[in-house]
């Protein structure tokens, strides 16, 4: 028998944080919302739509990439910290 999704639920996983991963989520619904918005009346380019959707990508993995991390870690992220946690994670466990 094949457990479920929530049999991947441990008591040991880290708390998510909820106000990163907010932010991060809204970043991105906000771009995918002005892109729609732009296709709908035919007023959107190919380079419009190609920096959107990186835009949306990058809030997206930095939502997953930094879901465990403290806020006060992520207001003072540095260079390096940017750009690894904006990369696609190539660990994400698959549900």
């Amino acid at each position: 028998m094949r457990a479920g999704p929530e049999a991947l639920v441990t008591t040991k996983r880290k708390r998510l944080n909820m106000q990163n991963i907010g932010l991060d989520l809204s970043e991105a619904m906000d771009t995918l919302e002005l892109l729609l918005n732009r296709a709908r009346t035919g007023d959107l380019g190919e380079e419009e739509l190609q920096i959107g959707l990186c835009h949306a990508y990058h809030h997206l993995n930095f939502a997953w990439n930094t879901r465990h991390v403290p806020t006060s870690k992520y207001a003072k992220l540095t260079k390096r910290q940017f750009d690894r946690w904006g990369k696609y994670p190539v660990a994400i466990e698959r549900f």
